[in-house]
């Protein structure tokens, strides 16, 4: 496995497009080529060391098929800086920025994103966060009193006509962020139960969507209505905060607006990075190709 600390070292670790190649089946066929369609390992290779035909269900196929590259035309090295930026950086990369940075249309560059983030969702959690958690919830999107008169929705306070997300957060562990339909007791609650193991303390602010947390955590509140940040030294919700902070920046600073359809899959992205940022970045590239895209490179 090529390792690297900089973009420049990853561009002359691939200097051509079958290097890329090459890299990627040593990622995905380590135990042999398989037929991604049927899953069979009798394969035909081609002379141009590229596609490949399956004995059994007779379809032609390459690396890309069954991964996130399939359908793509764009060289798999465009892919490949495509996933180190989006990975590096904090605060994330609009398509128009990628665009330019790797000579694609602003088109392919959104295409290549939206694949990217979709395929950082999480599936599923492998544990309940436990120890010290801080739970805090958060609107995204546009004021009503910003929009036109004919698009707005009366109400001009609170979170009217935006999108109520929550972040549960363990301290010095993982992330965990969903967008919610609403921010009611009830709905905070279950996802608070779904990733957050019973008897675990939890810290949260006066929100009322967690009151009634008590029964079920041993839980801690702080009072920001009266200037209350921390107490005793362990009830604060600082941490989570901070990443609803770095949240907003990165859409008003990088991506100035998105759309609540996809408003999922940036939570996305920016979990999967926060959750390794000890990381170096060529690690973080290096895992990226290992499991983030794991799910489309496993056998049918």
């Amino acid at each position: 496995m090529k390792k690297f600390d900089t973009l420049f070292e990853m561009i002359e670790a691939f200097p051509d497009e079958q290097s890329a190649i090459d890299h990627l089946r040593e990622i995905r066929w380590k135990d042999g080529v398989y037929c991604p369609h049927c899953g069979s390992d009798k394969i035909y290779y081609f002379s141009d060391n590229k596609n490949h035909k399956c004995g059994d269900c007779r379809k032609r196929f390459s690396i890309k098929v069954g991964s996130i590259f399939e359908d793509s035309k764009l060289p798999l090295r465009k892919w490949f800086m495509a996933i180190w930026l989006i990975t590096s950086h904090k605060k994330g990369i609009s398509s128009v920025q990628l665009a330019k940075d790797i000579g694609v249309t602003q088109k392919s560059a959104w295409f290549m994103l939206h694949r990217l983030r979709h395929a950082a969702q999480a599936k599923s959690f492998t544990r309940p966060l436990t120890d010290e958690v801080e739970a805090d919830e958060t609107y995204t999107g546009s004021k009503e009193k910003n929009k036109h008169a004919s698009k707005r929705k009366g109400c001009m306070q609170g979170g009217t006509g935006k999108a109520a997300v929550l972040g549960i957060l363990e301290r010095g562990g993982e992330l965990r962020t969903m967008e919610t339909p609403n921010l009611r007791a009830k709905t905070v609650h279950d996802a608070i139960r779904q990733n957050v193991q019973a008897g675990t303390s939890i810290m949260t602010d006066q929100h009322g969507a967690f009151i009634g947390l008590d029964g079920y955590h041993f839980h801690h509140r702080v009072n920001h209505g009266k200037g209350e940040y921390i107490r005793h030294f362990i009830p604060h919700t600082n941490g989570i905060e901070s990443v609803w902070a770095l949240f907003k920046r990165k859409i008003t600073g990088t991506h100035h607006w998105l759309s609540r359809k996809h408003l999922n899959r940036y939570l996305a992205e920016m979990t999967w990075r926060f959750n390794r940022r000890s990381m170096d970045k060529g690690e973080r590239v290096i895992l990226s190709w290992k499991t983030r895209m794991a799910d489309s490179l496993t056998r049918r």
